[in-house]
């Protein structure tokens, strides 16, 4: 299975600078997107360290299979599952290191979604903390592979908002999980099989926010190169408003 992909970043119409950062490597099979929150500079800092930390132990452990994983790991998922989840929580005590270091950066922390695809097996690995999302379109469908952590999602999963609320809600961007602070977060891990002509997107909210699932599904109908998908999916959630900075990754599979 052959993977094209395309990773895009904008700061939105709002924001005075793009606290985002994404990853494409498709030499790892390996796709980040995070959002970086705290302000100033703080959120950028927390993005940037987490994605290059998640690289780093992606890297460090491409040669890992199931007779060779540490005993820490958790038997039941995958190694792919356990690369994932190991490189997230590494990429949380790293920022976290940062700010005990540095009194400037206190508060920030940030959001991710890292996706790996293997190959052979047509496999795809997510693993997620925060709002941060992970979609597979297919055959004209949209699947959303991860459950945002956060206030607004806890409350339509009571029954207590609509999505169609939850999406305008006041406090849409308050995450319950996120790298940086005290605690270790707990890491969502799904996997899917893939399929010849699957196109994965991962996004941070301010894709979403703006764009509903079927609004989204609509622009990867149109079909076609990757590069101005993504382009077509940012000028549209600018044109909505674009109220926060908006970061896509697209990966097809090619057959």
């Amino acid at each position: 299975m052959n993977l094209k992909s395309r990773g895009l970043t904008d700061r939105g119409l709002r924001r005075h600078h793009n606290e985002d950062q994404f990853l494409v490597r498709d030499d790892l099979t390996l796709y980040v997107v995070c959002d970086g929150m705290g302000g100033h500079a703080a959120g950028e800092v927390a993005a940037d360290l987490a994605v290059k930390e998640v690289e780093r132990v992606m890297e460090s452990t491409r040669g890992f299979h199931d007779d060779t994983w540490p005993e820490e790991w958790d038997a039941h998922i995958s190694v792919n599952g356990n690369r994932l989840v190991q490189a997230i929580l590494a990429a949380h005590r790293r920022v976290t290191g940062a700010v005990e270091g540095d009194n400037g950066l206190r508060g920030m922390g940030a959001t991710i979604v890292a996706a790996l695809v293997d190959r052979e097996r047509q496999q795809l690995t997510v693993a997620h903390v925060g709002d941060s999302r992970a979609y597979i379109y297919r055959k004209g469908l949209m699947d959303l592979i991860t459950s945002d952590h956060s206030w607004v999602h806890e409350q339509v999963m009571a029954g207590l908002l609509s999505a169609e609320a939850a999406r305008n809600h006041p406090l849409k961007n308050v995450v319950t999980r996120a790298l940086g602070g005290a605690a270790d977060p707990v890491v969502d891990v799904k996997e899917r099989t893939l399929e010849p002509g699957d196109i994965i997107l991962l996004c941070s909210d301010g894709l979403n926010t703006m764009l509903s699932d079927d609004e989204i599904k609509q622009v990867l109908e149109r079909g076609g190169d990757l590069t101005p998908l993504a382009y077509q999916m940012v000028a549209e959630a600018n044109r909505r408003g674009g109220v926060d900075n908006i970061t896509v990754v697209l990966v097809s599979m090619a057959p």
